[in-house]
């Protein structure tokens, strides 16, 4: 599968991935900011993953291409050091359910809960 479009929709706090199979996902802004693939969130090896809590209202503010194998997501809340390579876009929308669903446990178990 190869991502042929991403569109950003501030209004809606998404973001939409076509692909060229003719599907298409939407992740939101706070699932690609918890899920970032930087050092901050990532840490810098297994067990080092760092909890981002507070990342309800969170938007996008620009997308910046990064040569032909992956975007930097710059987020309003000044985060913009993870680079989001093509084939981990496609593994996020891939594992949307599973993943927020890890997420939202996580949250729990550290006694954290979102905001509506």
């Amino acid at each position: 599968m190869i991502i042929t479009d991403i569109a950003l929709d501030q209004s809606n706090r998404t973001v939409s991935l076509s692909f060229d199979n003719g599907s298409s996902a939407e992740l939101s802004c706070e699932y690609l900011r918890v899920h970032s693939p930087s050092a901050e969130v990532r840490g810098h090896g297994p067990g080092q993953e760092v909890l981002q809590t507070g990342k309800e209202m969170v938007n996008i503010v620009a997308i910046e291409p990064v040569g032909n194998y992956a975007v930097r997501l710059v987020f309003s809340d000044g985060h913009d050091t993870g680079l989001y390579a093509w084939n981990f876009l496609i593994e996020l929308a891939e594992n949307k359910d599973s993943n927020w669903q890890e997420y939202l446990a996580r949250l729990e178990t550290a006694g954290h809960q979102r905001k509506a």
